[in-house]
């Protein structure tokens, strides 16, 4: 299956000017990245682009491949997205945004096969306030979970394999 991926990205310019960020305006969240990586991803590339001066607090999060589920062993994971997936997350993220004013928000969920103990899906949230913080990055990784089209097939140490999310 074709993934539309995107690389993830170094990390931005940051605003070097008081009043050029939303925190300042009350406008709506930034989306700093958000799509599908074919690339191994991390939380601190994902701190780094949302950090700013004006951050008080920035939250991540990683979900991990584990070696089990449902009380069965899995040996690893692969990760199947719809040509649309990037694109689809990265709306996501923007609505998301639209509903935390001040936030600047990163995710990045990952495609292809993946080991125990990878990250497959990484998000941050930096904001003024621990509070916001908080809030948006959980409101992101759950807009991801259940609204991107990404499809997960589990591999069993028993040979089974199992699709998730179809």
């Amino acid at each position: 299956m074709t993934t539309e991926t995107n690389p993830v990205p170094e990390q931005p310019e940051k605003p070097e000017q008081p009043g050029q960020d939303a925190r300042r305006t009350g406008g709506p969240g930034e989306v700093v990245f958000a799509g599908v990586s074919a690339e191994p991803i991390d939380q601190g590339s994902a701190w780094a682009a949302v950090e700013t001066a004006e951050t008080g607090a920035v939250v991540t999060f990683g979900g991990l491949v584990r070696n089990h589920d449902g009380g069965r062993d899995v040996t690893r994971l692969s990760y199947s997205g719809h040509p649309t997936a990037s694109t689809r997350i990265h709306e996501l993220a923007e609505e998301v945004a639209a509903r935390h004013p001040g936030t600047r928000l990163w995710a990045a969920h990952r495609v292809g096969e993946l080991s125990i103990g990878d990250a497959a899906l990484v998000a941050a949230a930096a904001s003024a306030h621990r509070g916001e913080a908080f809030e948006a990055c959980r409101d992101l990784v759950e807009a991801v979970k259940y609204g991107a089209p990404i499809w997960k097939e589990q591999h069993f140490a028993d040979g089974d394999v199992e699709w998730v999310g179809l």
